[in-house]
């Protein structure tokens, strides 16, 4: 493995690197979860989130490498049946979030840590965008000179994780400092949380 990353073109990594950031700083769905997590459990909460994204998205990676992830898009109705699933349960989210809203000015986010990074786990792994995502990216900066195509997306894999779960984990962290500001407002800040999951479910089945 460390062959083919020093074999790799520095130039090409770097440029993925700059993509992979900038596609990391455009608010999307990644980024509303954490943000939406860190409001509704602390910086922490939004922390673990983003670490539950990144851990879907690694697991995308890996079913790239190996070839699942093309073989379960060719599927009829694979596509649709994983977005179906992830929408149905970011519609989960939503309610439960609504319905215990009112609990969530006394709620402690070291407490739901576990509970964030699970579910950042399974609505990534749920998002079929996103192994789309994976397998039309990552192959653009491989070279078949460098080594092993697989060796190669997989370090590229791992560069974009580590730079989303930086700026993700970020976004979650910063909702969560000022949802410990507007603590007194848990009421109404668990109503947003809830609309945010509600919306990322519409989203996935819309787009």
């Amino acid at each position: 493995m460390l062959e083919t990353l020093f074999a790799m073109n520095p130039a090409t990594i770097a440029a993925f690197t700059s993509a992979g950031i900038l596609l990391n700083l455009t608010p999307g769905a990644d980024v509303a979860f954490a943000t939406a997590s860190g409001v509704s459990g602390g910086p922490r909460a939004g922390i673990a989130a983003a670490i539950g994204i990144s851990l879907g998205s690694l697991v995308h990676v890996a079913l790239a490498v190996l070839g699942l992830s093309a073989a379960l898009l060719a599927l009829p109705h694979g596509y649709d049946i994983v977005r179906y699933l992830g929408a149905a349960y970011l519609a989960y989210l939503a309610v439960k979030t609504w319905r215990s809203a009112g609990s969530l000015a006394d709620a402690q986010g070291e407490a739901s840590l576990y509970t964030a990074l699970k579910r950042g786990f399974l609505t990534n792994l749920f998002n079929p965008k996103v192994a789309l995502f994976i397998l039309a990216f990552l192959p653009q900066f491989t070279d078949q000179a460098a080594g092993p195509v697989w060796q190669q997306m997989l370090i590229l894999g791992l560069i974009f994780n580590t730079t989303g779960i930086l700026i993700t984990g970020a976004f979650g962290a910063a909702a969560g400092l000022a949802r410990a500001q507007l603590s007194r407002y848990g009421a109404a800040l668990g109503k947003f949380t809830s609309i945010i999951f509600g919306g990322l479910a519409v989203r996935l089945i819309w787009e």
